[in-house]
């Protein structure tokens, strides 16, 4: 199993319909260990680690998001895999 970490941005209607909950209910399940957040610009950024079958799962996920959202563009920025992550957690900027 070959273990993978991707920073994503998500871009579109994706402020409130639950993206980032639902996001971790799904990374919890998979087993994917990173966090998730709003940026200021209305985008939602990403980080996860996990293996590569898990954390592609959970890419192609966020291509559409929960229901309500409408995802207009997805970037991933593929990372050198550290396992600094023990958990999936969301980040709450003030």
């Amino acid at each position: 199993m070959r273990m993978i970490s991707s920073i994503i941005f998500i871009s579109g209607k994706v402020r409130n319909v639950s993206f980032r909950v639902k996001m971790k209910e799904i990374a919890d399940r998979l087993n994917v260990k990173g966090r998730v957040m709003n940026l200021y610009n209305g985008d939602i950024k990403a980080i996860l680690e996990g293996d590569e079958d898990s954390v592609e799962k959970l890419i192609r996920w966020a291509q559409k998001g929960p229901p309500g959202a409408e995802v207009k563009s997805i970037k991933v920025f593929p990372q050198p895999y550290q396992g600094g992550y023990r958990h999936f957690e969301i980040i709450v900027l003030l």
